[in-house]
């Protein structure tokens, strides 16, 4: 279903001096190896929250049964959040919907408001009728700043156009007990589903958080959590050498501390993996960074688009970045190139090839110059694109991460960096509790201006 290759990290493939040997990698995973018998150890005891998804079964049959009753419904679905309460299901739209879902009219439209931008949220305000939307708000806290300015202007909206009928427009997700929300749930009676207390938001995609959208967009959430749970238990094998997660993990931490690979993209040849790779992107950087010294920067490019814009500096520059490809063995469609020219025409080479060999040449051809280069790069390859393998994907790349904490010797499900700029956005907006932040220490003027304001 889903293989991990990492054979263009190793020495022979690219070199000592950017490569890992097979020496090297067996001590490693003499020294470390123990963290998989750790993770299955700890999983079995329920220790991972995020472990436990894919086996629970209540919310799986709740989000089911509310995507029937509010099948046809709604023209519109608005997942309102921020981070890992909107990437996972903006993932799960962009890889199991259609490319242009959204254009073909097929019930619900998906739209993300994932941000305060107020240009943005007032165009997509203004566009949709709130008597055909219905919106998901999702914050584990029940009051992340960003999603309650949301909401607050999502509800303003409804109870104008919907009156007494308000609250068949918005559903919640949120902490069982505690914060606004759930208490606001309750006093209103908006349907409203549940984040386990012990899942971060980053490693919620399993959860109602991505669920329910997805079961609302016709998605057979099953088939996601039967895929999870298949990658997890792969990934409890306590043989080092066996155990894809760890191998995962270990690879990219070896690289980045033993041979400076500080940069890692993460670059599907498929635009529907493309989101994929933006909710991976928050995974790494916010349950890596720490301490000032764990933490590669992880970076999206997408095949082939990112040839033309971003390769040359991977092939050419600072060889400081190892390239996680994402690859497709069997797509859904497949278009042919036809012969509108003739035979003796420039671009006769192409006629007759598919789309899909096209890209796997393209792919394969970065490949090869990269190790031609002495550039590290990795294969993450999935036999087709589907719920089931999907979801296997997410718990894979969840699962990596929580070993990549281990090996950088940091917790994986923190965020103090992030809250830290939290608490300074409280006092700048006046919430009560947070005293005003201390001015700035006077210095000399810095800013340039460009261009000088109008009128």
């Amino acid at each position: 279903m889903i293989t991990f290759d990492p054979a263009n990290t190793t020495a022979s493939r690219v070199g000592p001096e950017h490569g890992l040997s097979d020496a090297e990698l067996e001590e490693a995973a003499d020294a470390t190896g123990s963290l998989c018998a750790r993770y299955a150890k700890e999983s079995a005891e329920g220790k991972f929250g995020f472990a436990r998804l894919p086996y629970k079964e209540l919310p799986v049959r709740e989000v089911e049964a509310y995507a029937r009753e509010r099948a046809g419904a709604f023209r519109n679905l608005v997942q309102v959040g921020i981070g890992g309460s909107a990437l996972g299901a903006t993932a799960i739209h962009g890889a199991l919907c259609d490319r242009f879902h959204n254009e073909r009219g097929t019930r619900p439209r998906y739209y993300a408001l994932d941000n305060v931008d107020p240009e943005e949220t007032s165009s997509l305000l203004e566009m949709l009728d709130p008597k055909e939307t219905l919106f998901h708000v999702v914050t584990k806290s029940g009051d992340t700043t960003e999603t309650m300015a949301g909401f607050l202007a999502v509800l303003d909206r409804i109870r104008r156009a919907a009156g007494e009928r308000w609250t068949e427009h918005l559903v919640l997700t949120t902490d069982p007990e505690k914060g606004f929300l759930r208490a606001f749930a309750k006093e209103h009676g908006v349907a409203a589903f549940s984040i386990p207390p012990d899942v971060g938001g980053r490693f919620s995609v399993l959860s109602p958080v991505g669920l329910l959208p997805a079961a609302l967009l016709g998605v057979d959430v099953r088939e996601l959590i039967e895929g999870a749970a298949d990658a997890h238990e792969a990934c409890e094998s306590e043989d080092p050498r066996a155990n894809p997660a760890y191998r995962f993990a270990l690879t990219a931490q070896l690289l980045d501390a033993r041979r400076g690979k500080r940069i890692h993209v993460m670059m599907p040849y498929a635009r529907a993996l493309r989101d994929v790779a933006d909710w991976f992107r928050q995974l790494w950087a916010e349950s890596l960074g720490k301490n000032g010294r764990a933490g590669p920067t992880p970076v999206l490019a997408l095949g082939t688009t990112d040839q033309h814009s971003q390769v040359q500096l991977y092939a050419e520059g600072p060889n400081d970045k190892y390239v996680i490809f994402v690859e497709v063995s069997r797509f859904r469609a497949e278009e042919t190139v036809p012969s509108p020219l003739g035979a003796d025409a420039p671009p006769a080479f192409l006629q007759g090839k598919g789309f899909s060999g096209i890209l796997s040449a393209m792919k394969a051809g970065t490949e090869k110059a990269l190790v031609q280069a002495r550039r590290p790069n990795a294969t993450v390859r999935l036999e087709e694109i589907s719920p089931r393998t999907l979801g296997a994907l997410f718990f894979f790349l969840e699962a990596a991460t929580l070993f990549a904490g281990w090996l950088y010797g940091v917790d994986p499900f923190d965020q103090p960096g992030v809250e830290a700029g939290k608490k300074a956005a409280f006092s700048l907006l006046g919430k009560p509790g947070y005293p005003p932040l201390p001015p700035p220490s006077p210095g000399a003027r810095h800013a340039v201006r460009i261009l000088r304001a109008e009128g």
